[in-house]
């Protein structure tokens, strides 16, 4: 969006996150330009580590850089512990000035990384493909895996839950790298750690959002894990996931963000499938399977906005 790359010309993105007030400006122009249903709030998975003291710098081109990756046991227990009510306040400052914005009128989400992605942007020292020295961990050090998690996990936990605090009315899991896993690997190395924070925002009342992409093997296990939405990624149809995890639980998604650049038609013709997977039930939250990319034409999206209203609308009728 024009308005936000205006921000970006004269700040970074750290930067927009460090300011409250910058950081609710982009968090509503979503809102106010495209008339969506929901605010997500504008920040960033990594900011809980760099109060764990980890050097954190999104480079020009290449995406987010760690400068002291965690590699060995002695790199965990140098982690600190977070207090997010003291280190993390301009992030639930932002999420305060936007609900006072909202005034009650637009549901505000809140999210975080979950452990195992957390954990694999440490160990990488940023993005990767096969997440090699990851999984070289969790193979050859399961202890220190184990620690890692633990540590993770229990700053996801206290972070959301003082999103919460702040005004957040639901709140989102993002395990973006998780669909590298194979079930097994999931359920001894994963599903323990987003699980215990699923159970500590049971107390928050609130909904929480489970999402995933490339997760089409683990979506029981992701269910078992917690969240009362669980993510559908583009790749998996959205009908056969819903039976796959059984209608007790919400869905989320998933049109291809690619098909953002589709001729109208064509886009109008996916929207449609997707609507139509999701059968009017309650308890679809229509959304893209993954992050929307960084030059959509943001009149497309406005038209997906407009056709999904128009669907519920007629479906209400």
């Amino acid at each position: 969006m024009s308005e936000y790359r205006a921000i970006r010309a004269n700040h970074t993105l750290l930067e927009i996150c460090a300011q409250p007030e910058l950081a609710a400006q982009v968090t509503l122009q979503p809102v106010t330009r495209l008339g969506v249903d929901a605010a997500i709030l504008f920040a960033d998975i990594l900011l809980p580590l760099i109060p764990m003291g980890i050097q954190l710098e999104f480079a020009a081109g290449e995406g987010p850089v760690i400068h002291n990756p965690v590699q060995s046991g002695t790199d965990i227990d140098a982690l600190r512990p977070v207090e997010p009510r003291e280190t993390l306040a301009h992030v639930l400052a932002a999420i305060r000035i936007v609900q006072k914005e909202l005034d009650g009128k637009t549901a505000l989400i809140g999210f975080a990384g979950a452990p195992f992605t957390l954990a694999s942007y440490l160990i990488e020292g940023g993005s990767s493909r096969n997440l090699l020295k990851t999984k070289r961990m969790m193979y050859s050090d399961p202890q220190s895996w184990h620690r890692l998690m633990e540590k993770l996990a229990q700053v996801i936990a206290d972070y959301l839950t003082a999103q919460v605090e702040a005004g957040a009315q639901a709140v989102q899991l993002f395990d973006s790298w998780v669909g590298t896993l194979t079930p097994d690997d999931y359920r001894e190395y994963v599903l323990p750690y987003s699980k215990s924070i699923f159970a500590a925002l049971q107390k928050t009342n609130v909904p929480t959002i489970h999402f995933g992409t490339g997760t089409a093997s683990l979506l029981p296990l992701m269910k078992e894990a917690g969240g009362n939405v669980i993510g559908i990624d583009w790749q998996t149809p959205l009908d056969w996931a819903w039976e796959r995890l059984g209608h007790q639980v919400a869905v989320q998604g998933n049109l291809d963000p690619v098909a953002l650049y589709a001729p109208e038609a064509e886009l109008e013709k996916r929207v449609e499938q997707v609507l139509r997977q999701a059968g009017g039930r309650p308890g679809h939250i229509f959304n893209l399977g993954h992050g929307i990319l960084p030059d959509t034409p943001v009149d497309q999206v406005k038209r997906v906005v407009d056709l999904v209203h128009e669907w519920s609308f007629q479906s209400v009728e």
